[in-house]
């Protein structure tokens, strides 16, 4: 029987919620992993048997978290973490990578932050259930992109729902409306220079206020989200079409390539051209 099971994600056309790598393994007596900084989202949840994440806070202090089955954590993008196996009772442990425009805002709903990347089910059966969602998703990797993508919205969900830590939000139809409202502008207008006044003028609200609902609901400030959204339309372009970089960075609202490649460096981990060549590579392989 085999004991490890990895798959990279084909197929890279959603903005929101996109996967990139999941898996499961039954690891050996110590096995140990980093430490490492990741560029996306990385949820284990633990199967069976036991071990230890130490990973950096917020501030940059390390702190030890012991695991065991039905329990799960999360990696953040940036963080430095080394998670390790029980000398005696290796952990078994299935993995998603994942990320996307409102993972954050997922993600904060969990009540999982740099301070607390624990997962701990509000029941055995809830816990088990989205083990259970992330191993289909590790063991049908022959299905289409779509069928695993709403998959993962389905482990999204059970963990939200599930969390012992989950946040409780209140009247936010309306706010909901202008984040929205200011969402699909964003869409239309990415590829010219718009600014956050622009953005609050058109939900009629004042600039301040606006900024404090966008991240209170979205994870990051509206000129942040802003440019994830180019970048990842950026990579979009950069893996389906031949179109230069310069080209594409013009496209998407940069036109100094240079100010480009410097913020998809700083989102990605590599140079455009870079993230170009390997995104070929690993499509290759897959």
């Amino acid at each position: 029987m085999d004991d490890f099971s990895f798959s990279i994600f084909p197929n890279e056309n959603f903005l929101d919620l996109r996967l990139y790598q999941y898996g499961w393994e039954q690891c050996a007596p110590l096995h140990s992993f980093g430490p490492f900084v990741r560029n996306h989202y990385l949820f284990h949840y633990v199967l069976s048997g036991q071990g230890q994440l130490d990973a950096a806070d917020g501030n940059g202090v390390s702190h030890k978290y012991q695991l065991g089955p039905g329990q799960g954590f999360l990696v953040f993008p940036g963080q430095v973490t080394t998670y390790s196996a029980h000398e005696s009772d290796p952990w078994k442990y299935t993995w998603l990578e994942f990320d996307g425009l409102r993972v954050a805002e997922y993600v904060d709903s969990a009540g999982l932050s740099l301070g607390q990347p624990i997962y701990r089910p509000l029941s055995p059966e809830q816990g088990r259930s989205v083990g259970d969602t992330m191993v289909y998703i590790a063991d049908h990797s022959d299905r289409s992109p779509l069928h695993l993508v709403g998959h993962l919205c389905l482990f999204l969900d059970g963990l939200i729902q599930s969390s012992a830590a989950r946040r409780e939000l209140h009247g936010g139809q309306l706010k909901d409306f202008y984040i929205q409202e200011a969402i699909t502008f964003m869409e239309h207008n990415y590829s010219r220079e718009i600014t956050v006044e622009e953005v609050a003028d058109v939900c009629k609200l004042n600039r301040s206020y606006f900024s404090k609902i966008f991240k209170e609901n979205m994870g990051c400030p509206p000129q942040e989200f802003l440019i994830r959204l180019r970048l990842a339309k950026a990579a979009d372009l950069m893996k389906g079409t031949g179109n230069s970089i310069g080209t594409i960075a013009a496209r998407c609202g940069y036109p100094n390539q240079l100010h480009f490649s410097r913020a998809f460096r700083k989102r990605y981990g590599l140079s455009p051209r870079e993230w170009r060549v390997q995104n070929q590579v690993k499509r290759k392989q897959v």
